[in-house]
């Protein structure tokens, strides 16, 4: 079994998180992924109110193993009450990212729950650090969903480590045995994954966009914030999203004031998800889509990706 600082920190079997994918990590992908030896997360969205939050959390708890929750920096301000369904939702691990994490994590910490919040440069490194995080996130620009599009994975975890001594998880382009065994490699606790996932049986994936990932190669992504203007989510546009390129990305990127004037964009995207029609509506995943070629049971992911880093990892030791 591989021991990490993050194994040792949250009970684990194997060094690994399920990012928390709004509308994607559910309960049922959670369980799934700690069944499997990881950690499974709740994501929500920016809006979802505690008794949401709650509700999923209980959901998750019912499956017998531990979980965590994923939040938004910059929307609790307007939506503390995430915060507070979070804390009282007893779980393993609460991570706090996309703006300033430091208030939360003071809260956290007072209330004995580990806190994680994603970076992407290491000056966010030392600062998260600073503040009393328990476990760092090097979000490499591969990565799916949103973020900042500013360092690659590898660069960014050899600057991080080099920079903090907490516990640092490596996100971004992770898929196979191989990207985990290179980044404990390198020094990492463990990798935060979320492309890998989001085939799987328990994902809340459309079937639609489930059979999008599966067909996507490495170079089908793009980051972009169309989405997120067309519908109105404030986003501060540093974070934008990575997601597979569409009709729509082609027809409204590099043209983002205009889409903010389309009353009509919301309703298109909308009935475009509803009908099952990707070309319009949205799937955010990383350039490890192209490693993503079957749907399979999350806790099998999870379980195959700690037990080939083992062999690997060796192998190479000798």
């Amino acid at each position: 079994m591989l021991r990490t600082a993050l194994t040792d920190l949250l009970s684990l079997r194997a060094p690994i998180v399920g990012a928390p994918m709004a509308g994607v990590s559910g309960a049922d992908l959670a369980v799934a992924v700690s069944a499997g030896g990881g950690l499974g997360m709740l994501g929500f969205a920016s809006t979802a109110s505690g008794d949401a939050v709650r509700t999923e959390a209980s959901r998750a708890r019912s499956g017998g193993h531990h979980f965590g929750i994923g939040l938004m920096a910059w929307a609790l301000a307007d939506h503390p009450d995430q915060f507070d369904a979070a804390i009282e939702s007893g779980p393993a691990l609460v991570s706090v990212s996309f703006g300033d994490a430091s208030p939360w994590v003071e809260r956290l910490r007072d209330a004995g729950v580990p806190a994680a919040t994603q970076v992407a440069d290491v000056r966010e490194a030392k600062a998260a650090a600073d503040c009393g995080v328990s476990v760092l996130v090097a979000r490499g620009a591969e990565g799916g969903g949103h973020g900042r599009d500013a360092v690659g994975t590898l660069p960014l975890l050899q600057g991080v480590l080099d920079a903090v001594d907490v516990p640092v998880l490596a996100a971004g382009g992770i898929a196979t045995a191989r990207g985990l065994a290179a980044v404990l490699a390198a020094g990492a606790a463990g990798a935060w994954i979320g492309t890998a996932l989001l085939a799987c049986r328990e994902a809340a994936t459309p079937p639609a966009a489930r059979a999008r990932v599966l067909a996507a190669d490495e170079t089908d992504t793009v980051v972009t914030r169309v989405f997120d203007v067309a519908q109105g989510i404030p986003w501060p546009p540093a974070y934008g999203g990575r997601a597979l390129g569409n009709a729509f990305v082609r027809r409204w990127h590099g043209r983002e004031e205009l889409l903010a004037a389309d009353e009509d964009a919301a309703a298109e995207l909308g009935a475009a998800r509803d009908r099952g029609d990707y070309e319009v509506a949205y799937v955010y995943a990383g350039q490890a889509v192209g490693l993503v070629d079957r749907e399979r049971p999350a806790s099998a992911v999870v379980a195959e990706l700690a037990a080939g880093a083992e062999d690997l990892l060796r192998q190479w030791c000798g």
